[in-house]
């Protein structure tokens, strides 16, 4: 919203959670090391592919790659898009990417390479002066979507399936009305999670009240669910995830008070329908995942003041210490412990978990 070199050292650290209670207790091994990105700009994207490929994208029209865990980046920065901020990477292998950058009118732009960031190619510039675009999500290869900030009352949604060749705005007589004001925070890249075949939901801020729109069609038709996150500013939902079409979580607080630690955690067990407050991580939090753990699935918060992991579906959480402060978003790579971890001054970070 009105938003190449060898890694170095690692911080190891054995952290243990309570588990649901039909689990054992047991520990979650994580690791954060620092790895040096070559750029000193603001990264507020991550797409891991698998253990070794990730992509990362951030302001200064800043795009970089790995392919050997993130020993080394190559910059694959599109050229003469300098002025660009790209605020989300989806990655859907190791050669297909597809980027967003932020703004108001034609500075919200959607860019996809199909040759691993070598060529890109503009898929999708807003011409609506209003518009001005947060994130996106893919289902797929060919389908996706991505949402911009509201206007007169109105939600700002589109779509594609044909791998974004074409990109067309979902019709405002199947939205909700917005708030005044409402809209996303363009911090991660994760606002919007989809699940399955055509899941989607998608976390608010900046009004009054903190929402979540949510479509079990690929945006065909939608609901709204108010949630007990507080709204407000820059205060609000800033990231969403879900385990199975029921259970999900949402994190975030005010960006302005990064160490606040209150009401920024809630949950739902009813598909979105309903959300209820649990215990809040260490302070503001942008980005919220799943991840493998010892005992089946494990939650990571990752926030500028730090991150929290939690064993037991958010019900209790451990601090874990960071390299450094200022990690803004994270994306785990599918099937795996290692995910990675961008933000300011060109942090990046390398999670591993067992």
């Amino acid at each position: 919203m009105t938003k190449l070199m060898c890694a170095g050292l690692g911080i190891g650290l054995a952290v243990a959670a309570g588990l649901a209670q039909t689990r054992p207790s047991a520990a979650v091994e994580a690791t954060w090391t620092p790895q040096q990105s070559g750029v000193t700009v603001t990264f507020r994207g991550v797409s891991a592919v698998n253990a070794n490929v990730a992509w990362a994208s951030g302001s200064r029209g800043t795009v970089l790659r790995t392919e050997d865990a993130g020993a080394t980046w190559a910059n694959v920065s599109p050229p003469e898009l300098g002025a660009l901020d790209f605020r989300d990477v989806d990655a859907i292998d190791a050669n297909t990417a597809y980027i967003l950058s932020i703004g108001p009118g034609e500075a919200s732009r959607i860019l996809k390479t199909t040759d691993a960031g070598a060529t890109w190619v503009t898929q999708f510039t807003s011409h609506d002066a209003d518009a001005f675009f947060d994130a996106m999500s893919f289902w797929d290869a060919d389908h996706g979507i991505a949402f911009s900030d509201s206007a007169d009352g109105q939600f700002h949604i589109i779509t594609t399936d044909n791998g974004g060749a074409t990109w067309t705005r979902v019709l405002v007589s199947t939205l909700p009305p917005a708030l005044d004001g409402e809209g996303a925070f363009a911090a991660s890249g994760t606002n919007i999670a989809v699940w399955g075949e055509g899941h989607v939901w998608i976390g608010t801020g900046a009004a009054a009240r903190a929402r979540v729109l949510r479509s079990a069609d690929r945006g065909k038709t939608w609901t709204v669910a108010e949630t007990p996150i507080p709204g407000g500013g820059s205060a609000g939902i800033y990231s969403v995830a879900f385990r199975d079409p029921l259970h999900g979580i949402i994190v975030g607080g005010d960006y302005a008070q990064e160490d606040l630690a209150a009401d920024n955690v809630a949950v739902t067990d009813d598909g979105g329908m309903t959300w209820r407050l649990a215990p809040g991580v260490g302070g503001f939090r942008s980005v919220v995942t799943y991840l493998p753990g010892p005992a089946g699935l494990t939650l990571l918060a990752v926030g500028p003041s730090g991150s929290d992991l939690s064993s037991d579906d958010g019900r209790n959480w451990t601090s874990l210490a960071t390299p450094a402060r200022g990690l803004h978003t994270y994306s785990h790579a599918p099937g795996t412990s290692v995910g990675w971890a961008t933000g300011g001054r060109g942090q990046i970070a390398r999670f591993a978990g067992r």
